[in-house]
């Protein structure tokens, strides 16, 4: 029973559950020479796109031919918010529906990313049918409009989102979890994946710097940098990691937001809105990193996790869950923070990634 209990991780139920699969390719000269003009081939585009949607009931996509990189985020209330480098896409998967392109028709894109957002109550348990009904659509799509165009790469993300204080804000209600494999989990449900592909599974927290945590350290933050301020909480994130045997692990408190890659395929990177972070998951050695500015407060500090190949073992990702909210609870535990009215947001990622 004390193998079965370290095996699954409790996550309240009130956690929100997310789906996405971005499909993207880079078109070339040619493809753009089929067309009148750029706004011609974006209007074939996405109307034979939604068309497709519409047979195969995907109720919320989104062409993006802007080289934005979408964000996707849960909200009671649908909207976009564009910046110089991405579109956050905010809705809540029960309610909103909405085909939308967004493109910069005078410049063509040099990636071309369809985004299909997933709808509907139990996101997790259909997440195959979900992910079959796309690809649908993308081999349609391929051996039509885009009949020699290179190969559309598809990327399967998946949240869970929670207050790791929910409890004290009264749900008391916890939900066990395995937390399996993407890979695994869509075999079991006849959902096939070509055998060479990409998996990543990590975890993400943030810590907000609140005017409580700024009178705590007062005597740090009025130093003449913030170095000794920022380096007290990666000090204490890189000692409650390692005696949980977690080595892919990055702080990032410099007002971007961080995206997780894999190094096969990817390298650190980063620009004035996104700190791109590389980790390499099949190998031991410790990978630790941060970025911080000395002389920049910030609102919030995050904090990123990456599993390891070894977390998994056939079983699920529960235990590794579960060293993660220790990690969590013993950094926040010393902190002046109000866990009645205050939220600290864990986000559990599954990524899968392969060329269809």
């Amino acid at each position: 029973m004390a193998s079965l209990s370290q095996n699954r991780v409790y996550i309240p139920t009130t956690a929100r559950a997310n789906q996405y699969i971005l499909a993207e390719f880079k078109p070339s000269d040619n493809f753009y020479a089929r067309f009148t003009h750029t706004e011609q081939c974006y209007e074939r585009l996405t109307r034979q796109l939604f068309a497709l949607c519409d047979e195969y009931e995907l109720h919320n996509v989104h062409l993006i031919a802007n080289d934005k990189l979408p964000v996707v985020r849960f909200h009671e209330e649908a909207y976009y918010l564009q910046t110089k480098k991405q579109i956050l896409f905010f809705y809540n998967p029960r309610y909103h529906e909405a085909h939308k392109c967004f493109n910069n028709s005078e410049i063509p894109s040099k990636k071309i990313r369809f985004l299909f957002l997933a709808t509907g109550d139990e996101l997790r348990s259909n997440a195959a049918i979900f992910h079959t009904k796309v690809k649908k659509v993308l081999n349609t799509l391929q051996n039509t409009l885009l009949e020699g165009e290179a190969q559309i790469k598809v990327r399967d993300h998946q949240h869970l989102t929670y207050d790791l204080f929910a409890k004290a804000k009264g749900s008391k209600e916890s939900y066990g979890y395995k937390l399996r494999g993407l890979h695994q989990r869509y075999q079991s449900r006849h959902c096939s994946l070509p055998s060479k592909h990409n998996e990543m599974t990590y975890a993400t927290f943030a810590i907000p710097i609140t005017r409580t945590i700024k009178t705590q350290f007062q005597h740090l933050l009025n130093k003449p940098t913030l170095n000794e301020f920022y380096q007290q909480f990666y000090d204490a994130f890189i000692k409650e990691c390692t005696a949980k045997n977690l080595n892919l692990v990055s702080m990032i408190a410099n007002g971007t937001t961080p995206i997780v890659r894999n190094s096969k395929i990817d390298t650190n990177d980063g620009n004035s809105e996104l700190q791109k972070l590389s980790f390499a998951t099949g190998d031991d050695i410790e990978q630790y990193s941060h970025y911080w500015q000395s002389d920049k407060l910030v609102e919030t500090m995050h904090f990123v996790i990456v599993a390891s190949e070894n977390d998994e073992q056939g079983i699920g990702h529960g235990r590794f869950m579960n060293h993660v909210e220790s990690v969590i609870r013993a950094m926040v535990e010393p902190l002046a923070i109000n866990k009645e009215r205050q939220d600290i947001t864990v986000r559990f990622f599954q990524h899968i990634s392969y060329f269809e």
